[in-house]
């Protein structure tokens, strides 16, 4: 206890001496007090920090880049050497053929390869021979050298008068040796020194071209795929790694010859396309399958690869766009920058934008019906307005337009079109339905008209058709004006014109979006010529919008970006220009903006003497079909419905003039006046279509024709 105190007590007299250090001393008891960090963990943590830096990394990638370019390009120019020496690259090409299952191409490289081995044991055999025939054609050439020389010195001493001109040009031609002698001597010891270095040099060129280094050793753009540029061996190693078991093994067999697949690769546009011929045992199908992981493989945006089948078996063409270049927006339309162009419907074509080589892609529209799909907001009313606005400048073309949507997309064209409705009720779609049924009664007449008679070109066109089948009212007959059966007004309507309008040049062009069953119908969409699609959300609604042989052969508008594709068409018809083999082709569409469209409008509208423009179908008189036959049949207590039927057409051709004996019947059945038969013959009578004609009138009813 004692001794505990005691110790107390000591610890305690020390206090104010640790109170009392200086300031910055630090309070920490005796034993806590930080340890000072040894020389060789700061010296260790500072060549931690230098060597991870950014100016280190970037300086050890400079050296082991421009290193490594130079070993690459050394074994480059070995193998090239080597390849040029053997007959290993007629081996090569050999094994890659048989890999690829073209035997026939296999045996032409065994025979080329023979013959190299021919002419290659011919110059060793000649090597025999050589240096007596070398030693005997030195001797020779020397001789005559000589010879050549004393007898032009001859005639010099002859010339001269002076004998000792004889070995002037012999003595001349030994003075020219010593100087070149001389030179080499001053030269060669600095060729010496300079020599390697420019070897070294041109080594280095050849790796630098060929990116003979580690790719974590390359450029930042080159390593991080920007701008990277499509080389035969990139395209082998992104088929390679596709993830295709049978198209690795062969490439593998191929060896270094992997390209032996490829054709040429070939600048197309903004980009470049190339042919790949697959191996025996890959179907097109499973390289179409990966097209993002190719993009991917090639350092590319899935949309910056297209791939499609062209005629040639077995082989895939890739498009793979420059960097950001399908980013960048096309110029403008001619249309807006030649204020003089005109159309001409029969011969012309419509410059609608640019396909992805760069080149103009122009439409002809000539006896096509059109279909243009894709989802909302892509850009399907400009590109379908930009083809109707070329064509306006054609004054034989007329214009019937319906606009279901109604924002006043179409509004420049009136005073252009003979019709144009606008709005997206369903009393619009009525208006709408019965401009096509007229557009069919006007293709019906001029059908009828004498053979070899010329009709000017009339276009139904209906943009946002999808309201139009998915109307659900019903007219008076109980006929739905939407829907897809047999009895829809507008689907009948137009499935009518495209059956027999394109003969007469009455033709039906149709804008709709987000295709299904329901909004378009399959008989419809499939009697389209032209068929384009924007950016969609399937493949089902892809093979919808453009069909099967098209989607097949590699059109995929599902796989264009909404939003950032918006104008960008893929295309199927015969009136565009498509690659050989192809079943469709991209198009970026110019943009026309509303006040270009007007300024266009306006020309067109100069070239036409005034046209006037009906907002509704006028439906003519209005006429009560029961009162007008009370009247035709007058006085007589029975009147034949022969008589009646021409009675009716007398007094209103227009409203009866097409009328038979089933309108008339269908007016009087259920009235209580139907057609009877009177002495074997059908009549009407009077007084029975007096009593349904005044028992309607108690009802309140009312009917029109």
């Amino acid at each position: 206890m004692d001794s505990h105190i005691v110790h107390l007590t000591k610890k305690t007299a020390h206090a104010p001496v640790e109170h009392s250090r200086a300031p910055g001393a630090g309070l920490a008891a005796p034993g806590l007090e930080k340890p000072s960090v040894p020389l060789w963990v700061r010296s260790g943590r500072a060549v931690r920090h230098v060597v991870a830096h950014e100016h280190t990394r970037t300086a050890s990638r400079l050296v082991v880049r421009h290193s490594m370019y130079v070993v690459g390009g050394g074994r480059i120019v070995a193998r090239r050497t080597w390849e040029g020496r053997t007959a290993t690259r007629y081996e090569r090409m050999l094994r890659a053929a048989e890999a690829a299952g073209n035997y026939e191409v296999a045996a032409e490289w065994e025979e080329r390869g023979q013959r190299f081995r021919d002419a290659r044991h011919r110059r060793r055999m000649d090597l025999l021979h050589s240096p007596l025939d070398a030693a005997k054609g030195v001797a020779v050439s020397t001789g005559m050298g000589i010879g050549s020389l004393v007898a032009l010195g001859v005639v010099m001493a002859v010339a001269t008068k002076d004998a000792t001109q004889v070995v002037t040009p012999l003595m001349a031609t030994v003075e020219f040796i010593n100087l070149l002698i001389t030179i080499a001597t001053v030269v060669w010891g600095p060729a010496l020194t300079i020599g390697p270095f420019l070897a070294l040099l041109a080594l280095w060129g050849v790796g630098r071209h060929q990116q003979a280094a580690p790719t974590w050793a390359l450029p930042a753009a080159v390593r991080n795929g920007e701008g990277e540029p499509i080389t035969p061996s990139i395209v082998v190693k992104a088929l390679r790694d596709l993830g295709v078991p049978a198209l690795g093994r062969a490439i593998k067999e191929m060896g270094d010859a992997g390209a032996a697949m490829l054709g040429p690769i070939r600048i197309a546009g903004c980009g470049v396309e190339v042919d790949v011929t697959l191996p025996s045992g890959v179907s097109t199908i499973e390289v179409q399958n990966r097209r993002r992981k190719l993009a991917e493989n090639l350092s590319r945006h899935e949309h910056e690869v297209f791939i499609t089948i062209p005629q040639a078996a077995r082989t895939v063409r890739l498009w793979v766009a420059d960097s950001g270049a399908l980013d960048e927006p096309i110029g403008p339309s001619p249309l807006v920058t030649d204020e003089t162009m005109t159309a001409d419907y029969a011969k012309g074509r419509a410059p609608w934008g640019q396909d992805l080589r760069g080149d103009a892609a122009a439409l002809s529209l000539y006896q096509r019906h059109l279909l243009i799909t894709g989802l909302s907001n892509q850009g399907k009313t400009v590109a379908l307005r930009s083809l109707a606005l070329w064509l306006a400048l054609d004054k034989s073309v007329q214009f019937l337009m319906g606009d279901l949507k109604g924002v006043g997309d179409w509004a420049m064209f009136d005073g252009l079109a003979t019709t144009l409705i606008q709005g997206p009720t369903d009393d619009h779609v009525i208006q709408v339905t019965e401009m096509v049924e007229g557009a069919v009664e006007e293709m019906n007449r001029r059908i009828q008209a004498p053979q070899g008679t010329a009709f000017p070109p009339l276009i139904v066109l209906v943009d946002e058709a999808q309201v139009a089948f998915m109307c659900p009212v019903k007219d008076d007959e109980k006929r739905p004006y939407g829907g897809s059966k047999a009895n829809s007004r507008y689907f009948m309507a137009v499935r009518k014109i495209h059956n027999q309008g394109r003969a007469v040049n009455v033709l039906m062009w149709q804008g709709t979006q987000d295709p299904t069953d329901q909004n378009l119908p399959k008989l419809v969409r499939e009697g389209a010529h032209t068929r384009a699609s924007l950016a969609l959300g399937t493949e089902s609604q892809a093979r919808m919008a453009l069909g099967d042989k098209a989607v097949d052969g590699g059109a995929a508008p599902n796989l264009l970006r909404p939003g950032l594709d918006r104008g960008t068409l893929v295309v199927a018809s015969d009136g565009i220009a498509i690659p050989a083999g192809q079943a469709s082709i991209t198009v970026r569409t110019h943009y026309v903006d509303d006040d270009a469209a007007v300024a266009i409008t306006d020309r067109a509208k100069a070239l036409r003497d005034g046209v006037t423009t009906l907002h509704v179908i006028d439906k003519g008189e209005q006429r009560d079909p029961l009162a007008d036959i009370a009247s035709v049949v007058g006085t007589a207590e029975r009147v034949r419905t022969k008589d009646v039927l021409a009675r009716l057409a007398a007094l209103n051709a227009a409203a009866y003039g097409k009328w038979s004996f089933l309108d008339l019947k269908r007016v009087l059945d259920g009235t209580g006046a139907e057609p009877y038969k009177s002495d074997g013959v059908m009549v009407v009578s009077r007084d029975r279509v007096a009593r349904a004609l005044a028992h309607r009138d108690d009802d309140g009813s009312a009917s029109a024709a």
